[in-house]
């Protein structure tokens, strides 16, 4: 064997050891190895049209100034949620507020605070409403949800003057019920004469605030629904009742609420309202409150967890802001339901 066949020989040795050593390397470490070739007919086209095209939408001066407004009273805006949960009890008669917990009164002992500062020898305003806020939390019952603002008038036992311009219109077949109407505050009381006044363009319904109806010329009344709209008499709003008289005290001399969500703090709602004159009797005061209190309660969602988080009194012109104990006038409805289950338990078992 002459030099140089073996020194070919070698060589071809060597490179298969190379090409093997190569490959085993590849696979150990999952290599892929590309090809530098076309893609097949129509790929690149296919994959343009697939892309999402990202527009970024250019915005005037003003709305830029809007936006960078709004992101910077969202930076500053302080969370309204209230929860005093982990502060400690006060242990004195004078305290710093923001390091304990809110002194919670009752109704009266809150009521008589601000009748005192309200007397000759303070504000001389004896007469000022008593307002309460009604803080929410207005989560739904799933957690992604909340709960839409919502609007109600309170039946309450004892009326006032609330300074609000209520205009009703009330529809009955019987000129009883119309005069009953009538004699409770009705502005407007009548039957099919008045339906025919109303489609004929003699009387417009837009000039009325709330409209209520007796169920018996509801049949009647259904002429008039693509004029009233969602003002068409309902059994849930309080607006088609048999007992008329106090529908239409409800309506004229109720408690007007809404329930409005924060702008920046949606899971937080507020209602403002009065519940009477401070020169009013305590006792009515307290009773219109606690119908207050359980009307806004119905609307809670079916879920765990608290729905009004903290009732506060205050009263013009003083700043003084009392929290009061509101979970008293829930615990009575509460207590009533559970006696009423236990009841027809009771009753089933006997059948």
């Amino acid at each position: 064997m002459n030099t140089l066949s073996f020194r070919g020989a070698i060589q071809t040795a060597f490179s298969k050891t190379l090409q093997t050593y190569i490959m085993r390397s590849s696979i150990e470490s999952n290599f892929i190895q590309t090809r530098e070739y076309a893609a097949r007919k129509g790929t690149r086209e296919r994959r343009k049209k697939n892309k999402v095209k990202v527009e970024i939408q250019k915005l005037g001066f003003l709305e830029r100034m809007k936006q960078h407004k709004e992101q910077k009273l969202l930076a500053e805006h302080k969370t309204l949620k209230f929860d005093d949960s982990m502060k400690r009890d006060p242990v004195d008669d004078v305290f710093v507020m923001k390091y304990y917990k809110w002194i919670v009164y009752p109704f009266q002992e809150a009521l008589k605070c601000h009748r005192e500062t309200h007397s000759p020898e303070m504000y001389n305003k004896p007469d000022s409403m008593l307002r309460v806020n009604i803080e929410l939390n207005m989560i739904g019952e799933k957690k992604t949800r909340l709960l839409d603002n919502f609007s109600s008038i309170v039946h309450i036992p004892h009326k006032f003057e609330h300074k609000e311009e209520r205009s009703i219109v009330a529809f009955s077949k019987s000129p009883e019920n119309q005069a009953i109407a009538a004699e409770a505050g009705a502005q407007l009381s009548g039957g099919l004469d008045l339906i025919k006044q109303i489609q004929t363009g003699e009387i417009s319904l837009a000039d009325y605030k709330f409209i209520v109806a007796h169920p018996e010329i509801l049949p009647e009344l259904v002429a008039l629904r693509g004029v009233m709209k969602k003002r068409f008499p309902n059994p849930k709003t309080g607006t088609l009742s048999v007992d008329l008289a106090s529908a239409v005290y409800k309506f004229l001399h109720g408690i007007s609420y809404t329930a409005k969500k924060n702008d920046y703090e949606k899971e937080f709602g507020l209602i403002e309202t009065a519940v009477g004159p401070l020169s009013m009797d305590s006792r009515h005061l307290e009773e219109n409150f606690a119908a207050l209190v359980r009307d806004v309660y119905t609307m809670k969602p079916k879920r765990p967890g608290t729905f009004i988080s903290r009732c506060i009194l205050w009263s013009e012109p003083s700043p003084e802001l009392l929290k009061v104990d509101h979970e008293v006038y829930l615990k009575q409805d509460e207590s009533i339901d559970d006696d009423e289950e236990i009841d027809d338990k009771g009753e089933t078992v006997a059948l």
